[in-house]
């Protein structure tokens, strides 16, 4: 699995999914810092990846399109460190590769993880 990782993650992500047994790269070796969030959703797309973020705008981009890639991984706690959460991603990760593959987004938080299949559907009344 190839993972895109967002700039509000720091590049340390990058060399500890690696390690891992990931191909990951941090969106500051792919391109600009200040690209908007669908230049790197378009990236992610294009290249096969699944982004890692804790910005809840990729999540909110997929409801808005109805977008069945790429998947999405969201990292919802207080420490975003990989020695605080890492281990828990790299859980969740292995544990959901085939969704991830087939399009998900995912929300980990430091007490559980969610999985949503893609493409969201809309809810209302």
């Amino acid at each position: 699995m190839k993972l895109l990782i967002d700039m509000n993650l720091s590049p340390r992500w990058a060399g500890f999914l690696t390690v891992a047994g990931f191909e990951a790269h941090h969106w500051s070796a792919v391109g600009a810092a200040t690209a908007p969030d669908r230049v790197i959703m378009q990236h992610a797309r294009d290249n096969d990846c699944v982004v890692l973020t804790s910005d809840l705008d990729f999540g909110a981009i997929l409801a808005v399109t109805g977008g069945e890639k790429p998947s999405v991984v969201q990292i919802r706690s207080d420490d975003l460190g990989v020695e605080s959460i890492g281990q828990q991603v790299v859980a969740a990760l292995r544990q959901l590769t085939d969704e991830l593959q087939s399009g998900a987004l995912v929300t980990i938080e430091p007490q559980r993880t969610r999985l949503r299949i893609l493409p969201l559907q809309k809810t209302g009344i």
